[in-house]
C-alpha cells in the first residue's frame, strides 16, 4: 500500500510540473526575427562652410560606432548639420538635420545619432571639430627629465640630501644647484638633462664666506647666477653673490650689515626672489624668517645694488616666501607654503587675494607663464606637516585682462589643473620650493616648446618640456 502510494504521489507531481512548464511555454514570448539591418555604410555632411554647400566626408568605425570628420569651417551653420548617408535597405536617419553646441573654448563636439529600420535602430557618436587657431601648450604629450624622487625619472639629484640643498634656479639653458652638500654649487646645461647626461659645471666659490651658512638660496636668470648666504642676525652680513661664467671668481654684489636697516628682521636667505628684465633692472626680495617684513633691494644692471627698503609682510608666508613679478607689468605674486597668492604692488601692497581653498594652499614659488597666446599659473607645493605632498601643479589663466581679473574669473571657475606632476619630496623643517619656465622659439621665433622647471629640499628637480598645441587631423 505504501508502495501505491508513493508511486501516485510522483505521477501528481510529474504532471503538475509538466502542466506548469506548458502554460509558461504558451505564454513566454518568443524573439521575432527580422530582416531590417541598421548598418551605417557611409555618411558625409553636405551643409559645411560659410555658404553652406561644402560636401565633407566622413570615416566610420563600425567596431566602435563612431564616425570622424576632418576638420570644419568654424562659421559652418552648426545649429543645422546635415547629413547623407548610405544605410541598409529601408534604413534612414532618426533627424533631419543635428545640431552641434560647442562650448566656449572647445574645438570638438560629440553627439549621438541614431539610424532607425523598425523594429531596429543602430547608435553611432558623431565627432565635429572646427579648424580654428589653437593657442598655448598642449599638455597631454610632454617630456619629463626628472631627478626627483618619484620613481618615473632618475633617483632624486645626490646633492639633495640632508636639506643641505635648499635652492635652486633655472633660465632654459642652465639649471643651477645652491648645495652645502661635498659637491659644492654648480651648474648643469639642461640639453645634457634632455641627454639624461649629467656634467656639473663647478662654479668658482673663491671668496665666499661668511653668514650663519655661506651659501643657502639662489636664482638663474638670463644668463646670470646668483647665490646668497644665510644671514641669522642683525650684525651677521647679508651677501650676495654674482657670476656669469661659472670659472671666474664671483662678484660681491652685496655686503650688507642689516644693523644699519631700520626695521631689518634678524634672519635673511631662506629665501629669494629675483626679479629683474633681459636689461637685468628690477627688484630682488628676501623676506626674514620670523615673518616680520620683506627686505627689498633695487637692481641695475645685474650687478648694483642699491635702496635697501623694509616693506609690510603678510601672515602665513612663512619664512620660505616668494615674490614674483607678473610678466612686465609692475604686480607681483607673492605667497608662503600657509597662506593663499596674493597680488601685490612692488611695494607688497595687496591687492587681490586668492581664497584657501581655490587651490592646494601650500602652493610656492608661484609664476606666471605666457606661451604661444596663453597664461598659465605655476607652482610648486611645499610639504611641512601631515599629508602635505611636493608637486608641480599648472592652471590655465588665460582669461582676464589683468592678472586679478584673471585669478578672479579662475575662481569661479572648475580651477583643476592642466597638468600636475609629484616630485614625492618629504615632509621637513625647511620645505624650500622653488619653480621656473622657459619658451624655446622655432626659425622663424615663434613659441615652440615649454620647458618647466620644479625643485623642492629633499625632492630633487624635474623639468617638464611640452610643444605647442597643433590641431591634430
Amino acid at each position: 500500500m505504501q508502495k501505491i502510494k508513493y508511486t501516485l504521489l510522483i505521477g501528481l507531481v510529474t504532471a503538475f510540473f509538466s502542466l506548469f512548464l506548458t502554460s509558461c511555454g504558451e505564454n513566454y514570448p518568443e524573439n521575432i526575427e527580422s530582416p531590417n539591418q541598421v548598418v551605417l555604410k557611409s555618411i558625409k555632411i553636405v551643409n559645411a562652410g560659410k555658404e553652406g554647400n561644402t560636401v565633407v566626408e566622413g570615416v566610420i568605425d563600425e567596431n566602435a560606432k563612431t564616425v570622424w570628420f576632418p576638420r570644419i569651417d568654424p562659421e559652418t551653420n552648426l545649429s543645422a548639420i546635415k547629413f547623407e548617408a548610405e544605410m541598409s535597405d529601408g534604413a534612414k536617419l532618426n533627424q533631419e538635420a543635428y545640431e552641434f553646441s560647442f562650448e566656449e573654448g572647445n574645438d570638438a563636439k560629440t553627439i549621438v545619432i541614431k539610424i532607425v529600420n523598425e523594429p531596429r535602430f543602430r547608435e553611432y557618436f558623431v565627432t565635429l571639430r572646427l579648424n580654428i587657431p589653437v593657442f598655448g601648450a598642449d599638455f597631454n604629450k610632454f617630456q619629463i627629465y626628472d631627478n626627483t624622487n618619484n620613481e618615473l625619472g632618475n633617483p632624486v639629484y645626490p646633492s639633495f640630501k640632508g636639506l643641505s640643498t635648499r635652492g635652486t634656479g633655472f633660465d632654459g639653458e642652465h639649471v643651477l644647484i645652491v648645495t652645502r652638500a661635498t659637491e659644492g654649487s654648480h651648474l648643469l646645461k639642461v640639453e645634457d638633462l634632455k641627454k639624461n647626461e649629467i656634467k656639473p659645471i663647478p662654479l668658482n666659490l673663491t671668496g665666499v664666506a661668511g653668514g650663519t651658512f655661506v651659501v643657502n638660496c639662489g636664482a638663474q636668470i638670463h644668463g646670470h647666477t646668483y647665490i646668497a648666504n644665510l644671514s641669522g642676525g642683525l650684525v651677521s652680513p647679508l651677501k650676495i653673490y654674482h657670476w656669469t661664467d661659472p670659472t671666474k671668481e664671483p662678484e660681491v654684489i652685496a655686503n650688507i650689515n642689516k644693523a644699519t636697516i631700520e626695521g631689518a628682521g634678524a634672519r635673511h636667505g631662506d629665501n629669494l626672489s629675483v626679479n629683474v628684465d633681459e636689461n637685468g633692472n628690477g627688484y630682488m626680495f628676501f623676506g626674514d624668517n620670523a615673518v616680520t617684513q620683506i627686505l627689498r633691494l633695487k637692481v641695475t644692471n645685474f650687478t648694483s645694488i642699491s635702496e635697501p627698503t623694509i616693506l609690510p609682510t603678510q601672515t602665513g608666508v612663512t619664512g620660505f616666501m616668494n615674490m614674483n613679478r607678473v610678466g612686465k607689468t609692475e604686480e607681483y605674486l607673492l605667497t608662503g607654503y600657509e597662506v593663499p597668492i596674493m597680488v601685490t604692488s612692488n611695494e607688497a601692497q595687496v591687492s587681490y587675494k586668492m581664497k584657501n581653498a581655490s587651490i592646494p594652499l601650500t602652493g610656492s614659488d608661484p609664476r606666471v607663464v605666457y606661451f604661444n597666446d596663453e597664461r598659465y599659473l605655476l607652482m610648486t607645493t611645499a610639504a611641512r606637516r601631515g599629508d602635505d605632498a611636493v608637486a608641480m601643479y599648472v592652471y590655465d589663466i588665460t582669461k582676464g585682462s589683468s592678472i586679478a581679473e584673471a585669478l578672479k574669473i579662475f575662481e569661479e571657475g572648475t580651477m583643476q589643473p592642466l597638468y600636475q606632476y609629484p616630485l614625492l619630496g618629504p615632509i621637513n623643517s625647511a620645505p624650500s620650493t622653488q619653480s621656473g619656465w622657459f619658451v624655446e622659439k622655432d626659425a622663424e621665433g615663434n613659441d615652440d616648446k615649454l620647458l618647466l622647471f620644479s625643485a623642492s629640499a629633499d625632492a630633487g628637480f624635474v623639468i617638464v618640456e611640452f610643444p605647442k598645441k597643433t590641431l591634430d587631423d
